[in-house]
């Protein structure tokens, strides 16, 4: 028995656990915690029990485009970045949507999987220009070729392609909790930490989990463009291209599921966390997820873009086509800047003169 507990390891620190005669508990020489030999042998068998992931996904649901799916429409690919691009033959592909420079025809759309769903545009080109000058207006160390009408015009709608997972999950999580109380004397100010192996569990679903498939599209700025509302989502057909381009799916649906099971964890721990009330602090130790009815399924969803070349910098703005929301860096002109730092440099010391004249 002695030797199973010496082999015990401080839940907080690491350190190796030492029986503690005066208080019959398990002392941690190096932070000094304390645990009850109870305590340990529960957090011991509660770990014994836990089980290895199990998120395995269904990836091979989506059907290839058929003869008549493909009929008028065309392939593009751009000379310089190699993105690759999809249209109906009415649709002037003229400029890449990635990186702006001119791509050309290469040939019909053939060996590529159909997506299953489509969510159209809801914001028209109009819509997406006025809701940019909206929130570039006032913006004084904006570039003025930012707003040029002619650079407006390059906004490109294009539909992204994305990975939806759904599955059933079966969750257990073990979180490290903490309790503090602080009280002072006249003396010192303390801080007691009071640790606590802190469990939770249950079902439940996902639908809908979205994974960027592009692979031009850097993620973090798709997945800012987020929500979108997938109720919306219908059938694919070739219709709602019209007018817009679309990109190939550039990672499989099976690459993408390392990404899929990250979201997955992140939404049951914050899900799981907030069941979890009166703790200073919970961090996640540990996380099983058993997933059930994993499958997947391949959706356009509606972006528009525009680049701007700044200075030899290239700045990405992006906008979901259904929402209206729209993120990326706004390019900043440098003269502008400093004429604006040193106008406010001789403002703040004109303000200074003329306080320093009235005090004496």
């Amino acid at each position: 028995m002695s030797e199973e507990l010496l082999q015990y390891k401080c839940p907080n620190c690491g350190g190796q656990l030492e029986f503690d005669s005066k208080s019959q508990n398990m002392k941690c020489p190096y932070c000094d915690s304390e645990f009850t030999v109870e305590s340990l042998q529960a957090l011991e068998e509660s770990r014994e029990d836990e089980k290895p992931d199990d998120m395995q996904w269904d990836t091979d649901t989506v059907d290839e485009w058929s003869d008549n799916d493909a009929d008028g429409m065309h392939a593009y690919v751009c000379r310089s970045c190699g993105g690759e691009i999809v249209c109906d033959e009415n649709t002037a592909a003229s400029a890449c949507p990635y990186c702006g420079n001119p791509v050309v025809m290469t040939g019909n759309v053939a060996g590529t999987l159909k997506p299953d769903l489509v969510i159209p545009f809801k914001i028209d080109k109009k819509a997406a220009k006025e809701a940019l000058i909206r929130h570039c207006t006032g913006k004084k160390l904006l570039p003025k070729i930012f707003l040029d009408e002619n650079h407006l015009e390059e906004i490109q709608g294009i539909y992204v392609p994305f990975w939806l997972f759904d599955a059933d999950a079966d969750v257990q999580l073990r979180f490290k909790g903490t309790k503090n109380r602080v009280w002072s004397d006249r003396n010192y100010n303390y801080t007691e930490t009071q640790y606590y192996s802190v469990q939770r569990g249950g079902s439940m679903s996902f639908t809908g989990v979205p994974v960027d498939s592009s692979a031009k599209m850097p993620d973090d700025l798709m997945e800012s463009v987020e929500p979108y509302n997938l109720a919306e989502a219908v059938d694919f057909t070739t219709a709602y291209l019209s007018g817009y381009l679309a990109e190939k799916y550039g990672t499989t649906a099976d690459e993408c599921v390392p990404r899929a099971n990250e979201r997955v964890k992140q939404t049951a721990q914050d899900v799981f966390r907030s069941m979890a009330e009166g703790y200073t602090s919970l961090i996640p130790e540990q996380t099983n997820v058993q997933l059930k009815n994993g499958t997947v399924k391949y959706v356009l969803l509606p972006v528009w873009i525009l680049h701007t070349k700044w200075n030899g910098e290239t700045y990405t703005f992006a906008m979901n086509g259904q929402t209206g929301k729209f993120v990326g860096n706004l390019p900043m002109d440098k003269a502008a800047y400093w004429k604006w730092r040193l106008g406010l440099t001789a403002a703040i010391g004109a303000a200074i003169f003329l306080l320093t004249q009235m005090m004496f």
